[in-house]
Parts: C-alpha cells; sequence; structure tokens
C-alpha cells in the first residue's frame, strides 16, 4: 500500500495520478512521477530499509510542488503500527496543504488498509 502506485489515489486526497518511472531491488519502485491537486507535477525518489519496515522518500524533479518525508511500520498490541511524516514542498498553495493534511491522510491509509479493495 505504501509504495503501490496503483493504490494511491486510494488513500491520497487530490491524488490524481502516480506512475513507476524506475525500479530498484526487489521490484520495489525507486522513482515516481506524480500529478497531484489541478497542476502540481513531481516525482519522488524511494529508499528502503527493509529490515526496519521503513521507506523515505524525496522529490528529484519539481521539488516546490513536492512532499518528502517517511512511513515505517511497527509490530504493535493487536497489529501494526504506522510512523509517517510529511513534509511539503514550498510551492504548494493552502489548499493543496489542507489535501495533504497528515492525519487526513493517515486516516485515509488506514481505512483504505481495512478495506476490501
Amino acid at each position: 500500500m505504501l509504495v503501490d502506485p496503483a493504490r494511491f489515489t486510494y488513500w491520497v486526497p487530490g491524488l490524481r495520478r502516480a506512475v513507476v518511472i524506475a525500479s530498484g531491488p526487489f521490484n520495489l519502485p525507486a522513482e515516481i512521477h506524480f500529478e497531484f491537486s489541478t497542476s502540481l507535477t513531481y516525482t519522488l525518489v524511494y529508499t528502503y530499509d527493509l529490515e526496519a519496515r521503513e521507506v523515505r522518500f524525496e522529490p528529484r524533479l519539481g521539488r516546490r510542488d513536492g512532499v518528502r518525508g517517511f512511513a515505517r511500520l511497527e509490530p504493535a498490541e493487536g497489529g501494526t503500527r504506522l510512523e509517517y511524516g510529511l513534509e511539503e514542498g514550498e510551492g504548494r498553495s493552502a489548499s493543496d496543504r489542507e489535501l495533504g493534511d497528515l492525519d487526513a491522510l493517515v486516516a485515509s491509509f488506514v481505512k483504505m488498509m481495512t478495506s476490501d479493495r
């Protein structure tokens, strides 16, 4: 879910399109092109620490429009704990920033994880 662009639009509000443009080890996305909101486009480069169950991402193209951050999955009593950090680029408008609200994003992700999609 965290690195499957085919499912991103289900849980990332405002995301119109996400396409893998380069893959890395284990066929995990190394770079993804994004089209967000009405006109923002950028690519994110992904790095993975599989042992720590962590993915980090940062913009390569379109830094002002893009985001940077990380996601980490940790075992927790009764399930899995998701830790997620997000920093938005300077080029995002107030309405674009509302779409990227971290609490709403995590809630959308959790809903997607528990649905039958």
